[in-house]
């Protein structure tokens, strides 16, 4: 195990990292450094200065301060860090594996009612010989799910940086901090094995120790919204796709106007769009990312698009490739391993679209599996999920119109007329009357929940 030089409390306000920072500052060679990088004050309320480093100077070199509070040698320093603390410090702790993670959490609901008491008496630590301010407060759903959000997403960033750089932390619950064996437990993890048992502070005490009915005025209506946050994510819809590039080598761009940028989602309507794009104007493919970012920078006023399919004709077209494909090894595995009945490549031109039609439905079962990480198939960029395509074009550049195939021309019109062009887009194609099937709207709407909901595809396309 690496031996720690130093430590960092990830935490939230009123989660108990007050009394968990006077337990570490109750031992010798331990010195919990408060907020360090709270950009309202430093380290604690009313200081401006901090280890002989200014809050000006922070702000201009936050790694000075975080180089100041670890230079002492043969002692174990470090600080707080909530989720609004200067993110530019964020990946340097991370990427430290000497620098110990602690990570406390408290009930989210319990967080945000002891806030709200906090601002509301302007109480915000109760020493043992304070009376505490009886005090209720309104709960704020909005108020709630916004801190709810930052909370979780926080968390989340906090757990995958461990899981990228192979790291662990100790993790704390609001519960544990007046408890003496956990307390040891953390300081023996901290490397301070010389100590024999590590007693929690005692100078501090819980401030609003009464049921949350008499802390709440409006109780009912708390409850009724906690009912409703499905905190188990009962309604989420799993993930397991992999994450797709942007694609940048698939893009076009088009001198008409102002300029056009078409971001293509392959099983898509693309082979209209390009020949719309080609009668406006020039056209150019096979961009680099740099290529991309020149063109852009050429073209103020520039407008880039992309257009959806509905999922079921979408997938459609993905089988007909398949079957026309240059990948006979693909169509094997189908064949041996996924159990859809492909006819013979040398027999595969004569099927007609009734013979395709039960193909399709068992294709349909596959890209179902395919996409929730079921197969040993790679997800194929014809049948991925078109949410997924979407979040790999954001990585470098996001359209500025999601247009649906059945709208095109109409959405696309609008777009080149803000781009100085007054044309329609061009008109869909109707998709193919033997997809009128319950049975494949249903396998449909399984293998592509994500988009359906995403994009409020309706049943029929």
């Amino acid at each position: 195990m690496t031996a720690f030089r130093s430590f960092v409390i990830f935490a939230g306000m009123r989660t108990g990292s007050n009394l968990l920072e006077a337990t570490l500052n109750g031992v010798r060679r331990v010195t919990c450094f408060g907020e360090a990088f709270n950009p309202y004050m430093m380290g604690w309320p009313d200081k401006d200065e901090l280890r002989g480093v200014t809050m000006a100077e922070r702000e201009a070199d936050p790694h000075r301060l975080l180089r100041a509070l670890f230079d002492k040698p043969d002692h174990l320093a470090g600080f707080r860090y909530f989720h609004d603390h200067d993110p530019r410090v964020f990946d340097a702790i991370m990427d430290d594996p000497a620098c110990a993670k602690i990570v406390l959490t408290r009930n989210p609901i319990d967080s945000w009612v002891s806030t709200q008491l906090a601002y509301a008496t302007n109480q915000w630590k109760l020493n043992a010989t304070e009376t505490p301010i009886p005090a209720a407060v309104e709960f704020d759903a909005s108020s709630f799910r916004e801190s709810l959000g930052a909370t979780q997403a926080f968390l989340d960033r906090i757990h995958h940086g461990l899981q990228q750089r192979g790291q662990t932390a100790f993790w704390l619950n609001y519960d544990d901090l007046r408890d003496a064996d956990v307390m040891t437990g953390l300081l023996h993890w901290l490397g301070r094995t010389d100590l024999d048992r590590v007693e929690p502070a005692q100078d501090q005490v819980p401030q609003n120790p009464r049921e949350m009915a008499e802390k709440v005025t409006n109780f009912a209506a708390m409850q009724a919204e906690l009912v409703a946050t499905d905190p188990f994510q009962l309604h989420r819809i799993p993930g397991f796709e992999p994450k797709r590039g942007p694609a940048v080598p698939s893009f076009l761009t088009a001198e008409a106007g102002r300029g056009l940028l078409f971001m293509p989602v392959r099983g898509g309507p693309s082979d209209r769009i390009e020949a719309w794009l080609s009668a406006l104007g020039p056209v150019e493919g096979d961009l680099t990312q740099n290529a991309l970012r020149q063109w852009k920078r050429a073209h103020p006023g520039h407008r880039a698009f992309t257009v959806l399919r509905h999922p079921l004709p979408r997938a459609w077209e993905a089988f007909h490739v398949l079957l026309a494909a240059r990948n006979p090894d693909l169509r094997r595995v189908l064949r041996e391993v996924h159990r859809i009945d492909l006819p013979a490549d040398e027999d595969l031109h004569a099927l007609t679209d009734a013979d395709k039609l039960p193909l399709f439905a068992g294709f349909l079962d596959f890209l179902r599996r395919n996409l929730i990480g079921q197969t040993g198939l790679a997800t194929h960029p014809g049948w991925a999920s078109q949410s997924e395509v979407l979040a790999g074009f954001a990585r470098i550049a996001a359209p500025d119109l999601i247009a649906r195939e059945d709208r095109m021309a109409e959405d696309l019109g609008f777009l080149a007329r803000a781009a100085g062009l007054d044309r329609d887009g061009p008109e869909p194609e109707p998709p193919p009357a033997a997809l009128d099937d319950p049975a494949l709207r249903k396998a449909a709407k399984a293998a592509y929940l994500r988009d359906y909901v995403a994009f409020g595809f309706p049943d029929r396309p």
